[in-house]
């Protein structure tokens, strides 16, 4: 007896051994393993504990908490955080709303046209491929002080859109085709014949819905809301366009560092809201994710009866319509806006304002925009792909840190990511500053890095790695673990498994990190503001601040050409993985 309960054992501690063997004759592994944790622990790690260190720091430099307190009794602080607060959990409820109504009418409801279909996937692609403010320029042209609708129209002179309102509207039409998404394929994995049963035995649709519906559907809700109350509160550019006397932390912070130039209280600030947003971070991902699998019965076994009862179809179209068409309406008056001479008071038709944003050297904002983008998205891309493969096909010691550092970039608002690298990268603790003269620190020194195009790559990639990340694990754990063990069996190292098998099978996800880390960089507007310099310049910017100045055709130029950029780099994209991706095999053997 005991010579059988001891074989498990002698088999598994066999296993371990013969695994690690493997792992320490594996070079190649080993190097991209320091490799990432070097980068992670440099680029994500350390800033934010600089971030920390400023904060517990006072005007002297001394360690103490008294910043920490000064902070909290600031007044500027309780209230900016108290909005942000109050903002997000509106966003999150209206944001939630508005998608699940999206969401139910995609899936449940049989609509006379393709039309409705088509609006919907407008609407879900248009805050992807343009700057995160175009809605609040488009809305303040429209409602403004001299907004078409408010002055032209009514002849009125008003600020209501300015502020809280003018917020949640903006940031709700942003952030609910997120909600959308998520909702839609989570009711498309609810099996109809759960609801179908109460139906038969004499419930209402309303009744369906709120006793079945709603239930299977509340982790995901909970996610959803979570999603959209992170990205609310963590908003800079629209609080900054639209928010008028409504401060935030994201416009808080900002305005101290470049207003009050009172860099220790802007640390706190932005400490506080690190924790804020990593908190509920840590919620969504550790416990409503768990939850959110136990509550699906996955895909249908069979097709879902669509409703056709006029009482639901004609309203919940007409509503979702009438927001899509208000939605796509502020995005197309950003290009029509862009063609005449003086928004509010003269409209008589020029193109002058794309003849403004490339004067004066004013096309080193696309080329600038567009070659850091361009750097940045295949080492995005290919980052992602190289800690997906480890996290999913490797045991090693410091994989669950690789993968929340990763992963925990996420967390990080933009604007606060923007000052943690202000603190790291220019006094830090390697002192370079002290070292060389002022404005000569070399390039390889974490001060050299400061004011250099190479470090707005590196926000880049470090702002898109979750995204990238997460998508590759989830391509990666689709594919047999046996396909690999075959390759390194036959004497393949980790570098020949990864580049000859485990790529080509995930090309798909590549090139998808690829397009979306393009589009993310391009776009980035509170992750880089506070590092552009004369030397570094960048289209999101020049539109903030056009958008700030009230040259809102500048504003409206540049933001057209940007989408343009984004759109014909998304086609050619798409072009490339036709002919190159593996979709078109697929298609072959069906």
């Amino acid at each position: 007896m005991e010579a059988k309960a001891a074989a498990p054992q002698d088999f598994r501690s066999q296993s371990k051994k013969l695994d690690r063997k493997k792992f320490w004759n594996d070079p190649i592994l080993i190097a991209m393993i320091v490799i990432m944790v070097f980068f992670l622990t440099l680029f994500i790690v350390y800033p934010l504990v600089m971030l920390l260190s400023e904060a517990l720091r006072n005007a002297n430099g001394q360690f103490t908490l008294s910043t920490i307190q000064e902070t909290l009794t600031y007044v500027t602080f309780k209230t900016s955080f108290f909005n942000t607060l109050k903002l997000g959990l509106i966003v999150g409820v209206t944001s939630t709303i508005v998608g699940m109504l999206f969401a139910y009418i995609d899936v449940y409801v049989k609509t006379r046209t393709k039309i409705l279909a088509g609006l919907f996937n407008v609407v879900a692609t248009m805050p992807v491929v343009s700057p995160p403010f175009v809605l609040s320029l488009s809305l303040i042209m429209l409602f403004g002080r001299t907004g078409f609708i408010t002055r032209t129209l009514l002849g009125l002179r008003t600020s209501g859109i300015y502020g809280l309102t003018g917020l949640i509207v903006v940031q709700t039409l942003t952030f609910f085709p997120v909600c959308y998404l998520t909702f839609k394929g989570l009711l498309k994995n609810i099996d109809p014949s759960i609801e179908e049963a109460a139906r038969d035995i004499g419930a209402s649709r309303m009744k369906v819905f709120t006793s079945v519906t709603l239930p299977l559907m509340l982790p995901g809700i909970g996610n959803a809301f979570l999603v959209t109350f992170i990205e609310s509160i963590a908003d800079f550019a629209n609080p900054m366009i639209i928010g008028g006397n409504y401060d935030t932390l994201a416009t808080s912070i900002y305005l101290q560092i470049t207003g009050a130039l009172n860099k220790n209280i802007a640390s706190a600030m932005a400490l506080f809201l690190l924790l804020l947003t990593m908190a509920l971070f840590l919620l969504q991902k550790y416990w409503l994710e768990r939850k959110a699998t136990a509550t699906l019965t996955g895909k249908a076994a069979r097709g879902r009866i669509l409703i056709e009862d006029k009482g639901v179809r004609i309203p919940l179209s007409i509503l979702a319509g009438a927001v899509s068409i208000f939605v796509i309406a502020l995005y197309v008056l950003i290009p029509v806006g862009s063609l005449f001479n003086l928004w509010g008071y003269d409209y008589s038709l020029t193109f002058k304002w794309y003849e403004y944003t490339f004067a004066s050297g004013g096309a080193k904002q696309y080329t600038d925009s567009i070659t850091l983008a361009l750097i940045s998205a295949p080492i995005t891309s290919l980052m992602s792909m190289l800690i997906a493969w480890m996290v999913v096909k490797k045991k090693f010691a410091l994989k669950g840190y690789i993968e929340f550092v990763s992963m925990m970039a996420m967390a990080v608002p933009g604007i606060v990511l923007g000052i943690a690298y202000i603190r790291g990268f220019v006094t830090g603790v390697f002192h370079a500053a002290e070292l060389f003269p002022r404005g000569q620190a070399p390039f390889w020194t974490l001060q050299g890095l400061y004011g250099t195009g190479a470090l707005v790559v590196l926000v880049f990639i470090v702002r898109s790695l979750p995204v990238g990340t997460r998508n590759g694990i989830a391509a990666l754990r689709q594919i047999d673990k046996s396909i690999e063990e075959a390759a390194t069996d036959l004497g393949a190292n980790s570098g020949k498994v990864f580049t000859s098998i485990t790529l080509p099978l995930i090309k798909d996800s590549f090139i998808s990190g690829l397009i979306t880390s393009f589009v993310r960089s391009i776009t980035a507007i509170s992750a880089v503001i506070l590092l552009v310099n004369p030397r570094v310049n960048l289209i999101t910017y020049q539109i903030s601040e056009s958008a700030n100045k009230g040259y809102y055709g500048a504003a409206c130029a540049a933001a057209t050409i940007l989408i343009l950029i984004v759109y014909a780099a998304i086609l050619l994209l798409q072009i490339f993985t036709k002919y190159f991706g593996t979709s078109r095999y697929i298609k072959r053997e069906e």
